[in-house]
């Protein structure tokens, strides 16, 4: 597993460059995610735009004015945010704290804030004063949609991030309770589920007030969000970040995370030799000391969910299971001779469900891709997409570790619940679409 940059410079290079340890690779899948995402978004709104589904807005802008005490303020501010979080993780970060929760803390360097806000601000003056006229002028500019697409992704990821955290918070209400600022500002916990809903609702907003045609960026948007998905989901299995799926007891690991089969009677023991790990949360590292080492207990060894598929033989082991060593989440038992912050493997391998979601959600987004031109009814290729994501994710959940829900003698998780809503929701949107479509044709 890759935790961090560093962990890839030193598997890959040989070198501890451990400056890189802030660079979390989770979160650069998130941003590549993000990238990938107005690419692919901005390419099929000019597709709409030049079949003339979609057409500019005339709005009016000042040109020639000098930068105003609000612009250096907010130039100043978000430098000084990027400088005092930056320059303390390189020089003052704390030895006990790893770059995630020194992100989420109060800390950082004040002179590396105020450096960089200087140096913003400046950037803001200069690039104003160059464009300064002696009499500044209010023209009439037409802005394309596609022209919006920055500000669509910075509201996708501000209420992406603030939906993911409530309805992480609401799956997770007990714990909430217990520690409600903490788990706010903890660095773990998004819910992807209520990240798209949330940042759904605020896009179709900001759609409505800029004069977009909802019906065909919902369209537009529908093979972007499933390549964004499966880029994401690149994160979570590169660093290792719990989102696996149950144990497969087809196989053991040992305590380095290497996988084999099991032989008969192997899946019990291995849950007899870590029975601490998965009653009570803890195990025994090499001095005998007790540690904290995963989240996921069971109370009893009977509890644990698990289900025994063993592969064909001339797959790789880790297309279906894998014991994530060194996984951002420090979860496991403790790896003989690694001495790293990240030292732990699971203790018995999982369903490495990530890889799953990438593999599936790549070819749903190629499906997608190769349909949108064919599909000429709007809504319909947003129904689709929603339809197709719900049947993915609902399965993909059967295998996967999550707090579930009795509903009519069932027990679905949170993600299997809305992916069902999805899919209704989605075939719902077909069934209306191509309706109107008739009704308007006759």
């Amino acid at each position: 597993m890759y935790p961090n940059l560093y962990y890839v410079f030193k598997d890959w290079f040989g070198v501890e460059w451990h400056g890189f340890a802030f660079l979390n690779s989770f979160g650069l899948f998130v941003a590549i995610a993000f990238i990938v995402a107005a690419v692919v978004l901005t390419s099929e709104l000019k597709r709409k735009e030049r079949l003339g589904l979609l057409h500019p807005r005339e709005e009016m802008i000042t040109v020639g004015k000098p930068a105003t005490i609000m612009d250096l303020f907010l130039n100043g501010l978000t430098g000084f945010v990027f400088g005092y979080k930056l320059f303390g993780l390189f020089f003052s970060k704390p030895a006990e704290l790893n770059a995630q929760e020194y992100i989420f803390s109060s800390q950082g360097s004040i002179l590396g804030g105020l450096l960089v806000a200087g140096v913003l601000a400046a950037m803001k003056w200069g690039e104003k004063n160059k464009q300064k006229l002696k009499n500044p002028e209010t023209r009439a500019v037409r802005i394309w949609p596609h022209d919006r697409v920055g500000d669509i992704i910075i509201l996708g990821l501000i209420f992406g991030i603030l939906g993911a955290k409530l309805f992480d918070n609401f799956e997770n209400w007990d714990e909430f309770v217990q520690d409600p600022i903490g788990r706010i500002f903890s660095q773990s916990g998004l819910t992807f589920y209520g990240g798209l809903i949330l940042a759904a609702i605020a896009i179709c907003w900001y759609a409505y007030k800029k004069g977009i045609k909802i019906k065909h960026l919902v369209d537009a948007a529908a093979p972007a969000l499933m390549i964004a998905y499966a880029v994401g989901r690149i994160g979570c299995q590169v660093s290792g970040d719990g989102d696996w799926g149950v144990y497969n007891s087809a196989y053991i690991s040992d305590a380095s995370g290497n996988v084999t089969v099991a032989a008969p009677g192997d899946f019990d023991k291995q849950l007899q030799l870590n029975a601490l790990y998965f009653t009570e949360g803890k195990a025994l590292d090499t001095a005998g000391r007790t540690i904290y080492v995963t989240d996921r207990v069971y109370g009893t060894l009977a509890a644990v969910p698990h289900k025994s598929f063993k592969g064909p033989s001339f797959l790789p082991t880790w297309l279906f299971a894998y014991a994530y060593p060194q996984n951002v989440n420090k979860d496991g038992i403790l790896m003989p001779g690694i001495t790293d912050e990240h030292n732990r493997a699971l203790p018995q391998p999982v369903f490495p469900t990530p890889l799953y979601e990438i593999i599936i959600c790549t070819l749903l987004f190629l499906f997608l891709w190769s349909i949108r031109k064919k599909v000429k009814t709007a809504f319909v290729l947003f129904g689709i997409y929603l339809s197709i994501n719900g049947i993915e994710r609902f399965m993909v959940e059967s295998i996967r570790v999550n707090k579930t829900y009795p509903v009519f003698g069932m027990h679905p998780s949170q993600a299997q619940i809305i992916a069902l809503l999805l899919l209704f929701v989605g075939l719902v949107t077909i069934l209306l679409a191509k309706s109107n479509t008739k009704r308007v044709a006759s």
